[in-house]
């Protein structure tokens, strides 16, 4: 796929993250991930970001992601950009996309190192390490522990062409516009905070037009909606959405940590999509949560 293509996906257009399909005994559902795929591409989304966050990228064994982003490819068969995630050590992320190479998988999502606390200097060596053994165009996610400055993302920008987007995970919109006026429009910029949507009018006003939606596994005419008034200025349309959804929404996921994914799981479930409950460490929300959360669905229609 040309380069353009997926620089213009991630730049205007909704973000797609499904979940992992899992079956009743935690095996990973190859059939049930085919149709959720076919579903999302259906909905006119402008990419697909699979085995990401929000699709349990940290639980997969290297065998289920290689199932994963070959059933992607060939299931979305490039009528929109698919991009998988890769990650955990420099060894698994560089075997990790090598994988991803081969099923043909359009780009990669370079999540932050795991766990352990880094320097800057440490996590753009890093990153760079394993941007530099791809042959694929990369997303750099700026999260966590793996948070870098406006100043290290320009160097891995001159280091790595085939380095073309940031991915925001903090929310700190003061140091995202620091990287945006540093940076400029060598990268493509992503909102990418749980619930993206919550901050979505202050991304766009500083230039970041797109962000992941999880909540479109569940809500997908509302998360269009959403997105296309956003774009169009309808603030009136984009405050009631806010006020009706998705803030009960991320009141209800702030209750437990992992509720960014558990919730969105229980969501595909409430509307008759189930892909199973999430794996440990996550868990999956109580009777209550889960009636609450259809009650959010309900009062947005």
């Amino acid at each position: 796929m040309e380069l353009s293509k997926i620089k213009s996906s991630l730049e205007d257009g909704l973000l797609s993250f499904p979940i992992t399909d899992f079956d009743e005994t935690g095996a990973f559902n190859p059939a049930t991930y085919t149709d959720r795929l076919e579903w999302f591409v259906s909905h006119n989304v402008s990419s697909v970001f699979v085995a990401g966050g929000t699709g349990e990228f940290f639980s997969l064994s290297a065998a289920e992601y290689e199932q994963i982003v070959s059933i992607a490819a060939q299931t979305v068969a490039e009528r929109v950009p698919v991009i998988s995630s890769v990650g955990r050590s420099i060894p698994e992320a560089i075997a990790f996309a090598k994988v991803a190479e081969k099923a043909g998988i359009n780009a990669l999502l370079l999540f932050p190192p795991y766990l352990t606390e880094c320097p800057q200097d440490g996590i753009y060596e890093y990153a760079r390490t394993i941007i530099q053994n791809t042959s694929l165009p990369v997303i750099y996610y700026n999260r966590g522990n793996g948070v870098l400055s406006a100043t290290y993302i320009k160097k891995l920008a001159d280091a790595c062409p085939n380095f073309i987007g940031l991915k925001d995970g903090t929310g700190n919109m003061q140091d995202l516009n620091d990287t945006i006026k540093t940076v400029g429009k060598r990268l493509s910029y992503i909102g990418g905070v749980p619930t993206a949507e919550i901050i979505a009018e202050a991304y766009l006003s500083i230039g970041v037009n797109t962000y992941s939606s999880a909540a479109f596994n569940f809500v997908p005419e509302l998360a269009n909606k959403f997105y296309a008034s956003l774009r169009a200025g309808d603030t009136a349309t984009v405050t009631e959405i806010t006020q009706k959804f998705y803030i009960p929404l991320v009141r209800l996921r702030s209750k437990k940590s992992g509720y960014a994914v558990s919730l969105i799981k229980a969501g595909a479930k409430l509307i008759g999509r189930s892909a199973g409950n999430v794996r440990p460490p996550l868990t999956m929300p109580t009777e209550a949560e889960v009636a609450e959360l259809q009650q959010i669905i309900e009062q947005s229609k």
